[in-house]
């Protein structure tokens, strides 16, 4: 395992800034069944520098702190976008990169918010699989819409992106 530099510090720092800042000050859904998170399209730059990783798990984890799903969001959600980091480290494209982000959270935010709103009784796989859809519809906008252009920036920065 390579050392964590400075600058890999100071960028999940500022990382986790700008997610919490853009989760919680946005006039735009960040919580519940229907949500546009656009802090989310910042989780496709763990694909070309996995010291974004930590920082995005501490912003989302900060950004949960308002969720009206309490802990088990801060818990679950904050997973959700930790393993959704580390999977996308590994994807073998950029195409691909926003994928692993649109799976976690339509998959563990979804059975949250089912959880919270009906528990695990009769209606959880029917609130499940709403939730999971409108939850994934909201992630696949936002990764794909604004992911794919931000790492497009990147290498127009010249920056050394991952084709």
């Amino acid at each position: 395992m390579s050392k964590f530099s400075t600058r890999d510090l100071t960028l999940a720092a500022v990382l986790a800034a700008v997610y919490a800042a853009l989760t919680m000050l946005l006039p735009i859904p960040q919580y519940g069944p229907v949500q546009f998170r656009l802090a989310e399209a910042l989780t496709v730059l763990p694909f070309v520098c996995p010291a974004a990783a930590p920082g995005l798990f501490i912003g989302c984890l900060l950004a949960n702190l308002l969720s009206p799903y309490g802990l088990l969001d801060m818990v679950v959600g904050s997973g959700a976008t930790l393993l959704a980091c580390l999977l996308t480290m590994r994807m073998p494209s950029r195409y691909l990169a926003p994928l692993p982000p649109v799976l976690c959270n339509a998959i563990l935010v979804g059975a949250t918010i089912a959880y919270a709103e009906v528990g695990f009784g009769a209606g959880f796989w029917t609130a499940y699989a709403l939730n999971a859809l409108s939850v994934g519809i909201g992630e696949l906008v936002v990764c794909y819409g604004l992911g794919i252009p931000l790492l497009s920036a990147l290498d127009r920065l010249a920056l050394p992106v991952k084709k």
